[in-house]
This record gives structure tokens, sequence and C-alpha cells, in this order.
């Protein structure tokens, strides 16, 4: 077979595969906050609480094909249960394009690991968005999936030995959530009112514990600046206030991304060149 054939065969293949990852996406964004089960019921459409048949429930296609309204009771379904399949889609085939799993040294696992983060990242991401508080199975669950995966999986620490990576995450693991933990302890001591959210703090060191310490201050800054980007930005428009609560968590998720898709070739320049080297 074709090698370059089968590299697109292989891309597209992991586009469906996180199309469907993003349909299930959508029913625990849904869900979870309502603290129900993700596995039953099928899934029904929220109005008329019809079961859906597997035609409607095609990643994508399926909101396309009925006109985004529900096959049954036709009232309108959100156009965000697309749009989170395609994000998902596309997130899954950009770590695929960056971490491909077979390579000339071998079978390379970090994408199935960093996969499983984008998905977490996702969920985390829009429930803050939707509810202002983070799901535990989204930081804790990470601050646990981490070290277990990082002595697993070796080269996502750049290193060689399994021991060297635990240690490497549980370092990462340890700053990220203490430096956010500071910032949390110290803000409220300044300002009598919570500065960041506790779901924040064990984000970070989820996200540590994934990427090491180095990340950590990456994350930090680059999520610091889209939030204040973007915070400004609404104030501006009338959209929000000085005194409103934005969720910080997307912006932690999306720098975090970025580290994960070639960010830490920035930083490495960045430092390099603020050292003179």
């Amino acid at each position: 077979m074709n090698m370059e054939f089968l590299d697109w065969y292989l891309t597209f293949v992991v586009f469906l595969f996180g199309a469907c990852w993003g349909s299930f996406l959508n029913v625990c964004i849904y869900r979870i906050p309502a603290e129900l089960s993700v596995v039953k019921p099928r899934s029904r459409c929220p109005k008329c609480m019809t079961n859906l048949t597997w035609r409607d429930n095609i990643p994508i296609l399926g909101w396309l094909l009925l006109g985004g309204k529900c096959r049954y009771c036709k009232a309108p379904i959100s156009p965000r249960y697309p749009i989170v399949e395609l994000i998902t889609a596309l997130l899954f085939t950009a770590i695929w394009l960056r971490y491909p799993m077979l390579t000339d040294e071998g079978i390379d696992s970090r994408f199935a690991a960093y996969a499983l983060l984008a998905f977490g990242l996702l969920l985390g991401s829009f429930v803050d968005l939707d509810e202002m508080w983070i799901p535990d199975r989204c930081t804790i669950g990470g601050m646990i999936v981490g070290p277990i995966l990082s002595f697993l999986i070796p080269s996502m620490h750049g290193v060689d030995g399994h021991v060297q990576s635990l240690i490497q995450s549980l370092i990462g693991l340890g700053v990220g959530f203490g430096i956010l933990w500071s910032v949390s302890f110290f803000g409220k001591l300044i300002l009598k009112k919570d500065a960041m959210g506790f779901g924040d703090v064990k984000l970070m060191g989820a996200l540590g514990a994934f990427f090491g310490w180095q990340a950590v201050l990456f994350i930090i800054f680059v999520s610091s600046l889209l939030g204040s980007i973007v915070g400004v930005g609404l104030i501006a428009f009338g959209k929000k206030e000085w005194q409103s609560r934005i969720p910080f968590g997307p912006y932690i998720a999306l720098a975090a991304l970025i580290w994960m898709l070639g960010g830490y070739v920035w930083w490495d320049a960045y430092i390099a060149w603020i050292s003179g080297a």
C-alpha cells in the first residue's frame, strides 16, 4: 500500500475517531453537572424525551441532516453539539499529526495520553463556561492519571527512564498546584475574596503532572495573557463588568493545548533569547 495514502487514511480515521469522542463529550458536558449517568439512558431529545436513532447521532452530519431540529418535535438543537464534535475531531487530528503512533523508532504512545488529556480539557472548559466550576474527574483525575501515564510513557517528559519520568511528573504536579494555590491563598488575603477557583488550582496540578514544571510556567503566562485580553475586551464592549467573575479554566486549557502542539518550541526560543544564549 502506498505510504502517503496510508497516512491520509489513518489521519481520516483519527478525525472520525475524534468526532465520535466529541459526540460522547456532548453527553458528558450535559449530564455530569446534572449528576446523571453518562452511560444510560440513551441519547434523547431534551424537549420531547424521544430516544434518538443512530442516524440522529451521527457526529456532525446528524445535526446537518436534521437541519438543526429534532426529527420528532421539531425543537431546535443547539449548534454547539456539532461544534464540539468538530473541535474534538480537529484537535485529535492535530495531536495525531504532532505525535503519530507509528514512527521509525517504533510505537509512540503519546497520542493516546494527549488525546485523553485533550478530552478532559474540553470537558472541563465547557462545564466551566456553563457552570463556573470544573469537574473533579478532570482535575483530580488528571493528577492521578498524569503520573501513571508518565511512568508508562517516559517520552512524555523527554526522558528514557520510567522512574525519572515519574519524578518529573510529580515535580510538575507539585509546582503547578503550589503556584496557583499560592495565588489563590494570598489573593484572598489581599482582596478579601476568592481570587481564583480551586478547580483551576487542581487543573494546573494535573497539567504539571502531564507536562512537567517547565510547562507550568508557560501555561500560567499564556493563560493569564489570554484571559486578560479577552476580559478587557468583554469589559470594553459592555459584556462584563470589572467585578464580574470570568471562568479561567478555558484559558488554562487553551494554553496547555498550545504547549502540547508545539508551544514548548516557542518557549525554549524565548528563554534562549532573554538569556542571550
